[in-house]
Protein backbone atom coordinates (compact mmCIF):
# COMPACT_ATOMS: atom_id res chain seq x y z
CA UNK A 1 0.00 0.00 0.00
CA UNK A 2 1.92 3.20 -1.44
CA UNK A 3 1.27 7.05 -0.73
CA UNK A 4 2.89 9.07 -3.40
CA UNK A 5 3.64 12.59 -3.02
CA UNK A 6 4.26 14.64 -7.03
CA UNK A 7 7.12 16.81 -6.03
CA UNK A 8 7.65 19.82 -9.12
CA UNK A 9 11.73 20.56 -8.88
CA UNK A 10 12.20 24.23 -8.76
CA UNK A 11 11.90 26.49 -11.76
CA UNK A 12 14.55 28.09 -13.28
CA UNK A 13 14.15 32.05 -13.17
CA UNK A 14 16.20 35.16 -13.63
CA UNK A 15 16.97 36.60 -10.53
CA UNK A 16 16.18 34.14 -8.41
CA UNK A 17 18.96 31.81 -6.81
CA UNK A 18 18.54 28.24 -8.18
CA UNK A 19 20.71 26.49 -5.38
CA UNK A 20 18.80 27.86 -2.48
CA UNK A 21 15.51 27.04 -4.38
CA UNK A 22 16.80 23.21 -4.57
CA UNK A 23 17.98 23.89 -0.80
CA UNK A 24 13.90 24.94 -0.19
CA UNK A 25 12.74 22.26 -2.00
CA UNK A 26 14.97 19.69 -0.37
CA UNK A 27 13.75 20.17 2.66
CA UNK A 28 10.40 19.90 1.89
CA UNK A 29 10.63 16.59 0.26
CA UNK A 30 12.33 15.88 4.00
CA UNK A 31 9.38 17.34 5.69
CA UNK A 32 6.63 15.65 3.31
CA UNK A 33 8.44 11.85 3.37
CA UNK A 34 7.77 11.49 7.35
CA UNK A 35 4.07 10.96 5.93
CA UNK A 36 4.30 9.55 2.21
CA UNK A 37 5.69 5.96 1.45
CA UNK A 38 7.38 7.84 -1.78
CA UNK A 39 8.01 10.34 -3.64
CA UNK A 40 7.01 10.97 -7.58
CA UNK A 41 9.55 13.70 -9.57
CA UNK A 42 8.15 15.57 -12.43
CA UNK A 43 9.77 17.16 -15.43
CA UNK A 44 9.57 20.27 -16.89
CA UNK A 45 5.86 20.38 -15.99
CA UNK A 46 4.24 22.64 -18.31
CA UNK A 47 7.00 22.77 -20.75
CA UNK A 48 8.87 25.39 -17.86
CA UNK A 49 12.55 25.05 -17.45
CA UNK A 50 13.52 23.55 -14.13
CA UNK A 51 15.81 22.09 -12.06
CA UNK A 52 16.58 18.27 -13.58
CA UNK A 53 14.56 15.79 -11.68
CA UNK A 54 18.07 13.50 -11.91
CA UNK A 55 19.94 16.88 -10.11
CA UNK A 56 17.51 16.75 -7.11
CA UNK A 57 16.49 13.04 -7.55
CA UNK A 58 20.73 12.39 -6.40
CA UNK A 59 20.56 14.85 -3.64
CA UNK A 60 17.18 13.09 -2.19
CA UNK A 61 18.43 10.00 -2.66
CA UNK A 62 21.57 10.79 -0.13
CA UNK A 63 19.13 12.79 2.29
CA UNK A 64 16.90 10.19 2.58
CA UNK A 65 18.00 6.64 1.45
CA UNK A 66 15.07 4.55 2.05
CA UNK A 67 13.24 6.56 -0.15
CA UNK A 68 11.30 5.09 -3.34
CA UNK A 69 11.58 7.73 -6.03
CA UNK A 70 9.85 7.49 -9.53
CA UNK A 71 10.01 9.99 -11.89
CA UNK A 72 8.63 11.74 -15.41
CA UNK A 73 10.53 11.53 -18.32
CA UNK A 74 9.49 13.91 -21.02
CA UNK A 75 9.73 12.57 -24.78
CA UNK A 76 8.17 14.98 -26.70
CA UNK A 77 11.65 17.02 -26.94
CA UNK A 78 14.20 14.44 -27.04
CA UNK A 79 16.20 12.13 -29.08
CA UNK A 80 16.07 8.32 -28.81
CA UNK A 81 20.08 8.75 -27.27
CA UNK A 82 19.02 11.31 -24.63
CA UNK A 83 16.18 9.05 -23.85
CA UNK A 84 18.53 6.22 -23.08
CA UNK A 85 21.29 8.83 -21.34
CA UNK A 86 18.09 9.50 -19.15
CA UNK A 87 17.28 6.39 -18.12
CA UNK A 88 20.63 5.38 -17.77
CA UNK A 89 21.04 7.98 -14.88
CA UNK A 90 18.13 7.14 -13.28
CA UNK A 91 19.20 3.43 -13.14
CA UNK A 92 22.28 4.90 -11.67
CA UNK A 93 20.45 6.74 -9.05
CA UNK A 94 18.33 3.67 -7.66
CA UNK A 95 15.00 5.47 -8.85
CA UNK A 96 12.25 2.79 -8.94
CA UNK A 97 10.42 3.60 -11.59
CA UNK A 98 10.06 5.51 -14.74
CA UNK A 99 6.75 7.63 -15.87
CA UNK A 100 7.32 7.66 -19.64
CA UNK A 101 5.26 10.65 -21.02
CA UNK A 102 4.78 12.87 -23.83
CA UNK A 103 4.36 16.23 -21.94
CA UNK A 104 3.41 19.28 -22.41
CA UNK A 105 4.75 21.24 -25.57
CA UNK A 106 8.24 23.33 -24.52
CA UNK A 107 7.82 26.79 -23.21
CA UNK A 108 11.31 27.60 -24.93
CA UNK A 109 9.97 26.96 -28.62
CA UNK A 110 12.19 23.61 -28.87
CA UNK A 111 10.88 20.95 -31.36
CA UNK A 112 9.31 17.70 -31.00
CA UNK A 113 11.11 15.01 -31.62
CA UNK A 114 8.34 12.57 -32.75
CA UNK A 115 9.03 10.27 -29.79
CA UNK A 116 6.10 8.28 -28.80
CA UNK A 117 5.95 7.01 -25.15
CA UNK A 118 4.30 3.30 -25.78
CA UNK A 119 7.22 3.12 -28.35
CA UNK A 120 9.85 4.38 -26.50
CA UNK A 121 8.41 1.23 -23.41
CA UNK A 122 8.39 -1.33 -25.85
CA UNK A 123 11.69 -0.16 -26.80
CA UNK A 124 13.35 0.01 -23.33
CA UNK A 125 11.41 -3.54 -22.87
CA UNK A 126 13.32 -5.25 -25.72
CA UNK A 127 16.43 -3.84 -23.93
CA UNK A 128 15.51 -5.33 -20.87
CA UNK A 129 15.81 -1.72 -18.63
CA UNK A 130 12.56 -2.87 -16.91
CA UNK A 131 14.33 -5.61 -15.65
CA UNK A 132 16.80 -3.14 -14.05
CA UNK A 133 13.65 -0.16 -12.66
CA UNK A 134 9.50 -0.23 -13.46
CA UNK A 135 8.15 1.45 -16.23
CA UNK A 136 4.96 3.47 -16.60
CA UNK A 137 3.09 5.05 -19.15
CA UNK A 138 0.08 7.42 -18.55
CA UNK A 139 -3.27 7.06 -18.73
CA UNK A 140 -6.71 9.20 -18.80
CA UNK A 141 -8.55 9.02 -16.02
CA UNK A 142 -11.78 7.47 -18.38
CA UNK A 143 -9.90 6.25 -21.34
CA UNK A 144 -11.84 4.35 -24.00
CA UNK A 145 -10.00 1.29 -23.47
CA UNK A 146 -10.43 -0.78 -26.63
CA UNK A 147 -8.19 2.36 -28.04
CA UNK A 148 -5.36 1.46 -25.43
CA UNK A 149 -4.22 -1.02 -27.87
CA UNK A 150 -0.48 -0.15 -28.03
CA UNK A 151 -0.43 1.18 -24.84
CA UNK A 152 -1.35 -2.31 -23.30
CA UNK A 153 1.14 -4.05 -25.79
CA UNK A 154 4.28 -2.04 -24.44
CA UNK A 155 3.48 -4.03 -21.22
CA UNK A 156 4.56 -1.33 -18.54
CA UNK A 157 4.62 -2.42 -15.18
CA UNK A 158 1.68 -0.12 -14.92
CA UNK A 159 -0.60 3.13 -15.64
CA UNK A 160 -0.45 6.61 -13.45
CA UNK A 161 -3.71 8.44 -14.46
CA UNK A 162 -4.76 11.75 -15.24
CA UNK A 163 -6.43 13.39 -11.90
CA UNK A 164 -9.17 11.39 -11.29
CA UNK A 165 -12.23 13.15 -10.44
CA UNK A 166 -14.77 10.05 -8.74
CA UNK A 167 -14.06 6.78 -7.17
CA UNK A 168 -15.96 5.05 -10.36
CA UNK A 169 -13.27 6.55 -12.47
CA UNK A 170 -10.63 4.72 -10.09
CA UNK A 171 -12.89 1.74 -9.89
CA UNK A 172 -13.18 1.26 -13.64
CA UNK A 173 -9.59 1.61 -14.31
CA UNK A 174 -8.60 -1.16 -12.14
CA UNK A 175 -11.58 -3.62 -13.49
CA UNK A 176 -10.02 -3.02 -16.96
CA UNK A 177 -6.53 -2.92 -16.05
CA UNK A 178 -6.45 -5.87 -13.94
CA UNK A 179 -2.68 -6.96 -14.97
CA UNK A 180 -1.22 -4.11 -14.57
CA UNK A 181 -0.40 -1.40 -11.98
CA UNK A 182 -2.89 1.59 -11.96
CA UNK A 183 -1.84 4.74 -9.97
CA UNK A 184 -4.61 6.99 -9.35
CA UNK A 185 -3.43 10.82 -9.50
CA UNK A 186 -5.70 12.69 -6.99
CA UNK A 187 -5.33 16.82 -6.17
CA UNK A 188 -5.93 18.29 -2.80
CA UNK A 189 -8.07 20.41 -2.93
CA UNK A 190 -7.54 23.99 -1.66
CA UNK A 191 -8.12 27.16 -2.66
CA UNK A 192 -4.58 27.72 -3.79
CA UNK A 193 -4.79 24.63 -5.90
CA UNK A 194 -7.81 26.42 -7.20
CA UNK A 195 -6.25 27.31 -11.10
CA UNK A 196 -5.66 23.84 -11.21
CA UNK A 197 -9.63 22.44 -10.20
CA UNK A 198 -10.80 24.98 -13.05
CA UNK A 199 -8.29 23.70 -15.46
CA UNK A 200 -9.39 20.11 -14.74
CA UNK A 201 -12.97 21.30 -14.53
CA UNK A 202 -13.32 20.16 -11.00
CA UNK A 203 -16.26 21.84 -8.92
CA UNK A 204 -13.88 22.87 -6.25
CA UNK A 205 -16.65 23.21 -3.35
CA UNK A 206 -18.31 19.38 -4.01
CA UNK A 207 -14.76 17.79 -4.81
CA UNK A 208 -13.43 18.92 -1.28
CA UNK A 209 -16.71 17.46 0.39
CA UNK A 210 -16.11 13.85 -0.96
CA UNK A 211 -12.24 14.37 -1.17
CA UNK A 212 -11.04 12.23 1.94
CA UNK A 213 -13.98 9.19 1.00
CA UNK A 214 -12.11 9.80 -2.64
CA UNK A 215 -8.40 9.48 -0.95
CA UNK A 216 -9.46 6.39 0.98
CA UNK A 217 -11.45 4.40 -1.37
CA UNK A 218 -9.01 4.74 -3.95
CA UNK A 219 -5.75 3.42 -2.14
CA UNK A 220 -8.15 0.30 -0.97
CA UNK A 221 -9.25 -0.11 -4.66
CA UNK A 222 -5.68 0.25 -5.93
CA UNK A 223 -3.39 0.34 -3.06
CA UNK A 224 -0.96 2.78 -4.63
CA UNK A 225 -2.06 6.34 -5.23
CA UNK A 226 -0.45 9.65 -5.96
CA UNK A 227 -0.99 13.47 -4.55
CA UNK A 228 -0.83 16.29 -6.30
CA UNK A 229 -0.86 19.79 -4.96
CA UNK A 230 0.80 22.17 -7.07
CA UNK A 231 0.48 25.46 -4.97
CA UNK A 232 -0.12 24.75 -1.61
CA UNK A 233 2.46 22.49 -0.05
CA UNK A 234 1.72 23.36 3.64
CA UNK A 235 -2.16 22.57 2.74
CA UNK A 236 -0.87 19.12 1.95
CA UNK A 237 1.50 18.00 4.55
CA UNK A 238 -0.98 19.47 7.38
CA UNK A 239 -3.64 17.42 5.90
CA UNK A 240 -1.71 14.20 5.24
CA UNK A 241 -0.44 14.40 9.11
CA UNK A 242 -3.72 14.25 10.41
CA UNK A 243 -5.39 11.56 7.78
CA UNK A 244 -4.56 7.70 8.40
CA UNK A 245 -5.29 4.84 6.20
Amino acid sequence: MTIRYEANPPKILPNVDTDESIKKFIEKIKSISKKCDAIHLTENVLGYQRVSPLDVGKIIRKEIPDLPITVSLRVRDKTEEEISQFVEKCIDISFSGILVLMGDPSQTGKTDSGQIPSLTVKKLREKNIDSKIDLYLSVSNKPNFSKLEKKLNAKPKGFMTQVVQNIQQVQDLSDNLKEFSVIPIILFPSQKNEKSAKFLNLDLESYSQGFEELLKKSHKITGDILITSPNDFTGLNEFLSKITF
